[in-house]
């Protein structure tokens, strides 16, 4: 009978047990949601990676992983860009190769117990650092951070009001190879539970000490979603189904409308006829309206994706152009070089505009919001920037049309949650279609999901707060950390390698032969 080791010394095999590992994760992301999951997930994928025979076969196996990771994350890309999705899943996925590399040097054989108390803070670091290179938006965006799964976790969420989704990812990564020693190497389990320990211990102590924020007013907010309208003249069909929507608002007493990424379909400018019909549901409402204008310009510079206010005026002149846009969605990357995708898929087929800066707008009734637009809430930053420059709210504007049937929707809503415990301030993410949510300065939701299959208009209470967070004063600490961590055992490698170089002996040349010259009879 084979053994399990025996099995996996095939390498088909064992590539495809890399790859199956690897994808493990994304039960831990909505839809399922499975938040502890997190927690047990990267083991497989780490006693694996131990295993490796060479520092090149665990490089490998990182690699597969990533790839399996990548899919897995990026599952419901599928449909539209085809046979792209695993060429880049492909390409970031050995981004996990040096990773997959350490885990081997710190964890193969039987590490000691100070090479194991390193690998809690070196592995996490590396983890880390894979994050925040796949996390430029050239290169996809930070969809799928690990972290990120942790968003109905109060606890964790108070963790994320003080390092961001960094340090929750770096927590998790860091339990996980807790107990992947735990279950391997018997004569490390001491530093293994020390680090598991340890993470409770900061837990416990955020939970306890972490800065609340003081709610100090509240405002009601109303969330539009017409859902899926399909047919050759959807746009004006929609718009006329959101105006519908917004009109039974009326004596609600809202505070502010919002509408859902690319709600309207025309330029503004171009259609004063759309602009006055917005402008006296305002009227009706007694509130601004939010849009989204998915449109080419009447200026013919292009086609952008804008939120833009308007009040019972018409438009307040407050607008945000979309800065951040989806790879291959809305633009495509090199396009002299990829622009092939538009044939095996759904890319865009003409580049979409970006806009130069971020926007407060004041909205009325005293209340300043942030508005970010769809893919851009996957970004910290941004909506740390918004509270820096004084929102109260943020606001995001979606729509996942294209993946209604997918994981997608709920995983793109979870995401407000954490922004929202980030920064202190709450966030509503609308949608088009997809799955509408509001959360609270704490990250906790409030009401109910508006799923994909609804069309309604919803108002929520929600809570304001204006203290600043350690995560929204100090920002990225965490990544800076892992990179100091990481700097540290390279240091510290290169001068053990040093040494042992230094202190080899020095080989002794062979004593020389003395070559006797032999007698020459001569002969008589």
């Amino acid at each position: 009978m084979r053994m399990p080791g025996d099995w996996l010394t095939h390498r088909w095999r064992r590539a495809l047990v890399a790859v199956f590992a690897g994808a493990l994760p994304v039960f831990a992301f909505p839809a399922p949601s499975w938040w502890w999951f997190a927690y047990v997930c990267l083991v497989p994928w780490i006693l694996l990676i131990r295993s490796a025979p060479t520092g090149r076969r665990a490089a490998y196996d990182g690699w597969l992983g990533g790839f399996g990771f990548m899919v897995a994350v990026h599952h419901w890309l599928i449909p539209s860009l085809n046979v792209f999705t695993f060429v880049i899943a492909a390409l970031l996925g050995a981004l996990w190769a040096p990773w997959g590399g350490l885990v081997r040097h710190f964890l193969a054989g039987a590490p000691s117990r100070p090479r194991v108390a390193a690998a809690l803070f070196v592995l996490p670091s590396g983890w880390l650092l894979v994050e925040l290179v796949r996390s430029w938006q050239g290169l996809g965006g930070p969809w799928g951070l690990l972290g990120s799964s942790q968003w109905q976790v109060h606890p964790a969420l108070r963790l994320a009001s003080i390092g961001g989704v960094w340090l929750l990812s770096f927590l998790v990564v860091a339990v996980n190879v807790a107990l992947a020693v735990l279950v391997s190497v018997r004569e490390a389990r001491v530093p293994a539970l020390a680090g598991l320990v340890a993470t409770a211990t900061v837990t416990s102590s955020a939970w306890a000490w972490a800065p609340r924020p003081d709610v100090d007013g509240r405002v009601r907010v109303a969330v539009v979603q017409p859902g899926m309208v399909d047919g050759s003249d959807s746009a004006m069909r929609r718009f006329g189904l959101e105006e519908s929507l917004t009109r039974r608002l009326a004596g609600q007493h809202v505070d502010l409308v919002v509408w859902g990424e690319s709600s309207v379909g025309f330029d503004l400018a171009d259609r004063p006829d759309l602009a006055r019909r917005v402008a006296e549901l305002s009227r009706v409402v007694k509130a601004d309206i939010l849009v989204n204008v998915d449109a080419r310009r009447s200026d013919r510079r292009g086609i952008y994706k804008s939120s833009e206010l308007i009040g019972p005026g018409g438009p307040t002149g407050d607008r945000y152009d979309k800065m951040r846009l989806v790879p291959f969605g809305e633009y495509i990357p090199a396009r002299s070089v990829l622009g092939w995708a538009t044939s095996v898929g759904r890319a865009a087929g003409e580049d979409r505009r970006r806009g130069s800066e971020q926007v407060v707008m004041d909205a009325g009734h005293g209340l300043r919001v942030g508005p970010l637009i769809c893919f851009e809430t996957a970004f910290p930053d941004m909506s740390r920037h918004l509270a820096e420059d004084g929102a109260d709210m943020l606001v995001a504007q979606s729509s996942t049309s294209t993946f209604q049937h997918s994981w997608a929707p709920e995983q793109h809503a979870s995401l407000a949650a954490l922004r929202a415990a980030e920064t202190g301030r709450p966030m509503v993410h609308a949608t088009l279609t997809g799955v509408s949510a509001v959360y609270g300065p704490d990250g906790e939701r409030i009401g109910s999901w508006l799923g994909t299959g609804r069309s309604t208009s919803a108002v929520y209470d929600v809570p304001l707060a204006h203290g600043v967070t350690p995560y929204a004063r100090f920002g990225d600490w965490p990544v800076y950390g892992a990179l100091l961590i990481l700097a540290g055992m390279c240091a510290a490698e290169g001068l053990r390698a040093f040494r042992v170089r230094r202190g080899a002996p020095v080989p002794q040349s062979p004593p020389a032969r003395t070559v006797h010259e032999s007698p020459v009879r001569h002969g008589h």
